[in-house]
């Protein structure tokens, strides 16, 4: 008995166009039933979907037809991280302006994802670019100001000079930026800094409580985190060696217990008495205690937000210096 061949490129368009008439993908507020709530990560338009899109969504909206075919109230929208400097600099590149260059990337990404068939509400398609929806955002941010969780402060960021963008340390491979390549920059910007670390232990406490996550996904979220418990140590510094008297230091550590075996501590770069360190020698007092001199390093393993940037190294056993 001979079978008619699957017309794949029929068929799908032609049930694709009966699923939007119907509306079957669209959820309605007032939906009766458990509610789910099924959101991929967002496309940045770059152009062209990839076998990396396909395999995301693809997971996504088996996810959402499952817990639909269960009887959920599924709202599964899509969107696009559309807001950004790449945006600008590709519109540069091809002298174009960005809006048109990301509104018609939107555009053909969006006829190769419904292509797809996936299980999608386009009647709630945001982009990130759009004033209606960023808007939101500035309000937040002026929130987040008045009550005090926002700060101004200058501070090192990762520079792409061919970006001409700040990077997140992820985005920074072999000392080189993840879009471009260029040799990353040590540049000092004025930046705004979101109070996060006064809801460490909060954030932390929280972490516990989500044991279906897992353990290497917690950690990270922990390591991100990165609170830390330990001690302020104060150490004398000879005065008559500082550039303005100063004659103390304070370090944190969270290994007090190995404070007796201290060997020197370590400056960041861009402490304040790191230039006048690299041009005249400062001096810790000796302690009595200890009944010996420490010497003071400049390196680059040493972190300003970590009280001045300043850590104390200890020799072990095998003679390698670590962190505590």
């Amino acid at each position: 008995m001979a079978t008619e061949r699957y017309n794949a490129a029929a068929a799908e368009a032609r049930w694709q166009k009966i699923w939007d008439e119907r509306g079957i993908f669209a959820t309605s507020n007032t939906l009766s039933g458990p509610k789910y709530y099924v959101l991929e990560m967002f496309p940045y338009p770059s152009g062209r979907i990839h076998m990396g899109h396909v395999r995301n969504y693809t997971m996504g909206d088996v996810v959402a037809r499952v817990k639909r075919a269960r009887g959920f109230a599924v709202l599964h929208p899509m969107g696009w991280d559309a807001f950004g400097m790449p945006a600008e600099n590709a519109a540069m590149e091809r002298k174009v302006h960005p809006r048109k260059w990301t509104y018609d990337n939107i555009d053909a990404m969006k006829a190769q994802l419904r292509s797809m068939g996936l299980s999608l509400d386009w009647s709630r398609e945001i982009a990130t670019c759009d004033p209606a929806y960023y808007k939101h955002q500035q309000k937040m941010f002026l929130d987040f100001l008045r009550a005090g969780l926002v700060e101004r402060k200058q501070s090192k960021v990762n520079w792409d000079p061919v970006d001409q963008t700040v990077l997140a340390n992820e985005q920074v491979i072999d000392g080189r930026g993840w879009r471009s390549g260029a040799l990353v920059e040590q540049r000092e910007l004025t930046q705004w800094f979101f109070a996060i670390t006064k809801f460490a232990q909060p954030l932390l406490d929280a972490l516990e409580t989500l044991d279906r996550w897992p353990e290497k996904v917690r950690l990270m979220q922990k390591n991100w985190i990165g609170r830390s418990e330990g001690l302020l140590v104060r150490f004398e510094l000879d005065a008559k060696t500082t550039p303005n008297g100063e004659s103390e230091l304070d370090i944190f550590t969270t290994r007090s217990d190995t404070l007796f075996g201290a060997k020197f501590l370590a400056l960041a770069p861009d402490h304040p008495l790191a230039a006048a360190a690299a041009k005249k020698f400062i001096k810790p007092i000796p302690r009595e205690e200890l009944q010996r001199e420490i010497d003071i390093f400049c390196e680059l393993f040493a972190r300003p937000a970590v009280q001045a940037g300043l850590r104390k190294f200890v020799e072990s056993k095998d003679a390698q210096p670590y962190l505590p």
